[in-house]
C-alpha cells in the first residue's frame, strides 16, 4: 500500500483598496476588507481545521503526520486580526506531527523574475517558521507549487532544502506516475514529491458535487481509492481553506477530515511528512521541466498569472522597480522605511491572479477569489497603486541626494 503525504498551505493576500489616478495616500491595502475576510475565515476553516488537526495528532500520536506552509501574509494578518489561530498552530507544532515547509514569504513569482528577491523572501519566511513554530524547514515549497528546472537548480545552489513539491502535471511526467519521489533533472541533489491531482481534487472541489459519480464521499470510499493506487506515495496537496471556506462545515468536509487518518491507516497506508517522505523513498526517475507547471487551472503552468498583457505588463512593471525600491530603502536615513513593505505586499501572486482573462471553469474561479468587478478594474487598480509606490521611490531617493552648497558671494563676485 502507498504511504499518503498530507499538505495544506494557508494564505490570504493583503487586498488593495480601490485607488484611482487621484489617490496620493500611502494606504493602498484595505484593512477594513481583510481584517473581515481574516476573522471569516478563521472561523470557518483556520480554529475548527487546526483544532480537528490538534485532535487527531493527540488520537493517534506519531501515526498521524503531515505538512504545512503558512505565507508571512496571512501570519501578519492573523496577528493584527485573529492573533489566537498563530496560538492554535504553534499547539499543533508542539504535537511534533506537522512539518512546517519554506516558501516565499510574500506569496510571489519572485523565482521567475529576480533571484535576489526570491533569496530574501525565502530566508525572511525561513526566520519566521524557526521563530514561530520551532522549525528550521527542511523542503521548500514554491508559490502556488510552481516549479520549473532553473527553481531546481536555484535550490541545488542554496543547498538548503532536501527537495520541493510541485504539481504531479501531465506535461512533467509523460506518462508517468505521480505516486513517487522523482529527481530534478536539472540538479539530481534536489527531490521532487509531486501532488496526485486526481484524488487531491477530489476533496478539495469535488466533494459536495451531487452530480460526482464518487459522490457521496466517505473516509471509508477514500481509503479503499488510495489503497489501490499503484507507486510509493500519494501526495494530497489542497489549500487549507478547503476545510470550511472553499467546502462548507454543511457539505461534511470537517467529519471526513477527522475519519481519514483512521481509515487510512485501516487500508495500510502510512502517513508520512513531506521530510520523511524524501527520507524514505529513493527517486523513481528524473523529470525535467523548462516551461513551468504549477497547480492553478486547467493547464497547470503560469497562465493564471502570467496568461494575458496586463499580466505580463503589470509583473514587468513590479520588477522594474525592485532595485529603486531597495535602494530607497536602504539609504541613511530613508524617509520612507516601509517601502519595500508595500512592494513585497504588490508582488504577492494573487494580484496577477485577479487579471486573468480565461473563460468557463477556470474563470469562475478567479472570479470566486476576485474581489473586483472584471479582470480590467483589477488592473487599473493594480497599476495605480504601483505608479504612486514609483512616485515614493522616486520622493525617497532624491531626499536622500546631498543639498548643494551655495556659492560663496563677496563684493558681488562668485567664489
Amino acid at each position: 500500500m502507498p504511504a499518503v503525504c498530507f499538505y495544506f498551505q494557508l494564505h490570504q493576500p493583503f487586498r488593495l483598496r480601490r485607488y484611482s489616478v487621484f489617490d496620493s495616500g500611502r494606504d493602498y491595502f484595505d484593512d477594513r476588507a481583510n481584517a473581515a475576510i481574516v476573522r471569516k475565515v478563521a472561523g470557518k476553516c483556520y480554529r475548527p481545521a487546526t483544532q480537528r488537526l490538534v485532535d487527531m495528532a493527540e488520537r493517534f500520536g506519531g501515526d498521524f503526520r503531515l505538512g504545512l506552509s503558512i505565507s508571512g501574509c496571512l501570519v501578519e494578518q492573523c496577528r493584527a486580526f485573529a492573533p489566537d489561530v498563530i496560538e492554535m498552530l504553534q499547539k499543533l507544532a508542539s504535537t511534533g506531527c506537522v512539518e512546517f515547509l519554506a516558501e516565499t514569504y510574500p506569496h510571489t513569482l519572485s523565482h521567475l523574475f529576480s533571484d535576489d528577491a526570491f533569496a530574501e523572501e525565502v530566508a525572511l519566511h525561513h526566520a519566521m517558521v524557526e521563530e514561530l513554530f520551532g522549525q528550521s524547514p527542511s523542503v521548500f515549497r514554491n508559490t502556488e507549487l510552481i516549479y520549473n528546472d532553473a527553481l531546481a537548480q536555484r535550490l541545488a545552489k542554496d543547498g538548503q532544502y532536501l527537495g520541493t513539491l510541485t504539481e504531479g502535471a501531465d506535461q512533467l511526467l509523460d506518462g508517468r506516475s505521480p505516486n513517487h519521489v522523482y529527481r530534478a533533472a536539472s540538479a539530481p541533489g534536489v527531490s521532487v514529491l509531486l501532488k496526485n491531482h486526481r484524488l487531491s481534487d477530489d476533496i478539495a472541489f469535488r466533494f459536495s458535487d451531487p452530480s460526482w459519480p464518487g459522490y457521496p464521499l466517505t473516509a471509508e470510499k477514500f481509503a479503499r481509492w488510495v489503497a489501490e493506487e499503484p507507486g510509493d506515495v500519494v501526495g494530497l496537496f489542497m489549500d487549507f481553506e478547503t476545510f470550511g471556506e472553499h467546502q462548507w462545515e454543511s457539505t461534511g468536509i470537517f467529519d471526513l477530515l477527522s475519519a481519514l487518518p483512521r481509515a487510512l491507516l485501516d487500508a495500510g497506508c502510512p502517513l508520512l511528512t513531506p521530510g520523511e517522505v524524501l527520507d524514505e523513498f529513493d527517486p523513481a526517475g528524473s523529470i525535467e521541466a523548462p516551461h513551468a507547471v504549477s497547480w492553478a487551472d486547467t493547464e497547470r503552468d503560469l497562465s493564471a498569472w502570467l496568461g494575458n498583457a496586463m499580466q505580463s505588463s503589470a509583473a514587468q512593471e513590479l520588477y522594474r522597480l525592485k532595485d529603486k525600491v531597495r535602494t530607497a530603502t536602504n539609504l541613511p536615513g530613508a524617509p520612507d522605511p516601509e517601502l519595500l513593505r508595500d512592494w513585497r505586499r504588490l508582488a504577492t501572486s494573487d494580484h496577477f491572479y485577479y487579471m486573468c482573462t480565461k473563460f468557463f471553469a477556470d474563470a469562475e474561479v478567479h472570479q470566486y477569489f476576485s474581489p473586483y468587478e472584471s479582470p480590467y478594474d483589477s488592473y487599473i487598480n493594480y497599476m495605480n497603486v504601483l505608479d504612486h509606490l514609483r512616485t515614493r521611490a522616486d520622493a525617497a531617493t532624491k531626499a536622500s541626494e546631498p543639498t548643494p552648497t551655495p556659492p560663496v558671494v563677496v563684493s558681488d563676485e562668485v567664489i
